[in-house]
């Protein structure tokens, strides 16, 4: 008994259930995996820029939040110079003593 590749396929062809042998249903199949494996903006390359895209936003939300904290110190500063003078640098008038406190 002789068995030709053409049988075979024949065979394999026939096991394939009609409706991903339509045309279209083949054109579909071969798109997705294009799309998938095979094309420069495949799942995988979206997939990280989607997680980069996300890691960004949430660097700019703290940045933002860091620029509204410096606009409000620096409200500050400009509002009580001297009190922020004597805090920050220890800096004292002639006639006082300054005490340093720290707590352990």
């Amino acid at each position: 008994m002789k068995f030709s590749l053409h049988q075979a396929f024949s065979r394999f062809v026939d096991r394939i259930p009609s409706i991903f042998l339509d045309k279209y249903v083949i054109a579909l199949i071969a798109f997705v995996v294009w799309m998938v494996f095979f094309d420069k903006n495949r799942l995988t390359v979206q997939m990280q820029m989607s997680h980069e895209i996300s890691q960004l936003e949430e660097s700019k939300e703290y940045y933002l939040k860091q620029i509204e904290d410096a606009k409000k110190a620096r409200a500050d500063l400009n509002k009580n110079l001297e009190k922020y003078a004597r805090e920050k640098y220890f800096l004292k008038q002639k006639d006082e003593d300054v005490f340093i406190i720290e707590k352990n």
